[in-house]
C-alpha cells in the first residue's frame, strides 16, 4: 500500500515523485515504469545534451511557445517556471548554461548529468522504482463521499498495486489513454507534432546539410462542397532552416509542424509551403538590392556572385531555378528575369509529401482533455486524488526545452497538492 503511485518513469514522473518526497519525506512513494529503461526522452533530448528549459522567464511570454495548453499553463507558470527549474537543478549541484538561442543545457553537455541527478534523488528519498511493470487496468475504489484506502487499485503484469493518490505521467501512451478513457475522461485523438517535411525537389536534392535563416508559410488546400479553398496562411514560422537528404528540417520547420499539427494530419501530410530565403527584406527592398547588384557587379556572372549572405551552393540553385544560366552576367539580365529571381528568393514553393520523425524526440498533439483537469493542482475534475502531468495531457510545445518545462511545472504542482493533502 502506497501513499502515492506515479505511473511513468519519464521526466514528469520522476520530477513529481522527487518533489512529493521533498515536500513530505514520510510518504511512501512508488514509480511504475513499463519498460526496462527510465528517462528515455531525457537521454536523447537536445542531441544527448538534454535541453532542460528555455530562457523565457516571463510566464506570459513562455506560454506563447505552446500550440496546445497556452491558456491552461499561464497560471501554473506563475507558480513554477524557468527560474524555478534552474534553481531546482543548481541546488542539486547541476550547473546549467544558456546558449545564444535561449536553450538551457547542463554545463556538462550530457543528459546523463540530469539522469544521475534524478536517480540520486529517488534513491535518497526512498522512492521505490518498479521497471517492466505495465499497468493493465486502473480501478477507482472511492465511493462517492466515502474515502476508502486504498483508493486506487492498479492491476499490472506483476500483480496489484494499491495507493491513496495516483499520478499519471505516461506521455504519449495509447494504452494508458485508453485506460484513462475507461475512467470517464475524454481523450483528444493524438496526432504527430514536431516532425520534418519530406520534399523531393531538384532545388535542394544535392545540397543536404546547408542551413540558413528563412521564413516558411503553409499553403493547405481543402474542399468545402464543390469549392476549393485555401487555408494555412496564418501558419508562418521563421528561424534556422536545414536542408536534409529527405527534405527540410530545422527550427523553422519544427515550429510549423507543431502549430499546424492537426491541419497537416487532416491533409495526410500532402501540402505546399512557400519559403522566403531573405525574410529581413521586403519585396521592394529585395528588388532594389538586386538592381544594385546588377549595377555594381555588371561584369560578373550572377551564378558565382556571393549575395545576401546565402550559402553559395544554395544561391546557385536558386539562380538556376529562376531560369538563369550559369554563364549569364548581371549586365545581361532583363527586368523580367530580375523579377523571376526576386520571386525565387522571396517565395520558393515546395510540395511536401509526407513527414519524418524529428530524431527520437517524438511528440504528439493530443491526450487528456484539458477542460477535465483543474490546473490549480493538475487534479482530475472527474476523480479526486487522480493527477496528470506531462504529455499525457493535451499539451505540447515547440522544440527548445518547452515540453520539459511543461513536465517540470505539472509534476511540481501536482506534487505540492498531494503533499498538502496530508497536512490538512
Amino acid at each position: 500500500m502506497y501513499d502515492v503511485i506515479v505511473v511513468g518513469g519519464g521526466a514528469a514522473g520522476y520530477f513529481c515523485a522527487i518533489n512529493i518526497g521533498e515536500f513530505n519525506p514520510s510518504l511512501k512513494i512508488a514509480i511504475l515504469e513499463k519498460s526496462s529503461k527510465t528517462l528515455a526522452k531525457v537521454k536523447v533530448s537536445g542531441g544527448g545534451r538534454c535541453n532542460v528549459a528555455h530562457a523565457a522567464y516571463e510566464p506570459s511570454l513562455l506560454v506563447k511557445h505552446y500550440p496546445r495548453g497556452k491558456k491552461e499553463l499561464l497560471g501554473p507558470f506563475y507558480n513554477f517556471s524557468t527560474n524555478n527549474t534552474i534553481d531546482f537543478f543548481e541546488r542539486r549541484n547541476v550547473s546549467l548554461k544558456t546558449e545564444d538561442d535561449g536553450r538551457i543545457f547542463p554545463v556538462s553537455n550530457s543528459s546523463q548529468t540530469i539522469i544521475d541527478c534524478f536517480e540520486k534523488e529517488v534513491k535518497s528519498k526512498g522512492i521505490l522504482l518498479f521497471k517492466e511493470t505495465t499497468v493493465v487496468e486502473i480501478v477507482n475504489n472511492y465511493k462517492g463521499e466515502d474515502k476508502i484506502d486504498p483508493g486506487w487499485t492498479l492491476e499490472t503484469n506483476k500483480g496489484d498495486f494499491y495507493c491513496s493518490n495516483l499520478v499519471v505521467c505516461t506521455g504519449s501512451s495509447p494504452k494508458t489513454w485508453k485506460t484513462i478513457e475507461s475512467l470517464g475522461h475524454t481523450i483528444v485523438p493524438p496526432v504527430p507534432s514536431l516532425f520534418t517535411f519530406n520534399i523531393k525537389d531538384k532545388l535542394i536534392e544535392d545540397i543536404p546539410g546547408l542551413s540558413t535563416i528563412a521564413e516558411v508559410k503553409l499553403q493547405i488546400n481543402f474542399f468545402k462542397g464543390s469549392r476549393q479553398k485555401s487555408r494555412g496562411n496564418s501558419f508562418i514560422s521563421s528561424g534556422p532552416l536545414l536542408i536534409t537528404h529527405w527534405g527540410l528540417s530545422g527550427p523553422a520547420i519544427l515550429k510549423l509542424s507543431a502549430w499546424a499539427a492537426r491541419e497537416l494530419n487532416e491533409c495526410d501530410y500532402k501540402f505546399k509551403i512557400v519559403v522566403n530565403w531573405l525574410p529581413d527584406l521586403s519585396i521592394n527592398e529585395l528588388y532594389v538590392s538586386l538592381n544594385d547588384l546588377r549595377t555594381r557587379e555588371s561584369k560578373k556572372t550572377i551564378y558565382k556572385t556571393k549575395a545576401f549572405g546565402l550559402p553559395s551552393r544554395l544561391w546557385m540553385k536558386l539562380v538556376k531555378s529562376a531560369g538563369l544560366s550559369s554563364e549569364e552576367k548581371w549586365a545581361e539580365i532583363s527586368k523580367l528575369k530580375l523579377e523571376k529571381l526576386s520571386k525565387q528568393l522571396s517565395a520558393t514553393e515546395f510540395s511536401v509529401n509526407g513527414k519524418s520523425t524529428f530524431k527520437e524526440e517524438f511528440v504528439t498533439a493530443g491526450g487528456v482533455e484539458l477542460k477535465e483537469v483543474d490546473f490549480k493542482n493538475f487534479e482530475s475534475k472527474i476523480h479526486p486524488s487522480l493527477y496528470f502531468a506531462g504529455e499525457v495531457l493535451n499539451i505540447d510545445a515547440i522544440t527548445g526545452g518547452f515540453n520539459f518545462q511543461n513536465a517540470w511545472t505539472g509534476g511540481y504542482i501536482a506534487a505540492k497538492a498531494i503533499a498538502n493533502t496530508y497536512l490538512n
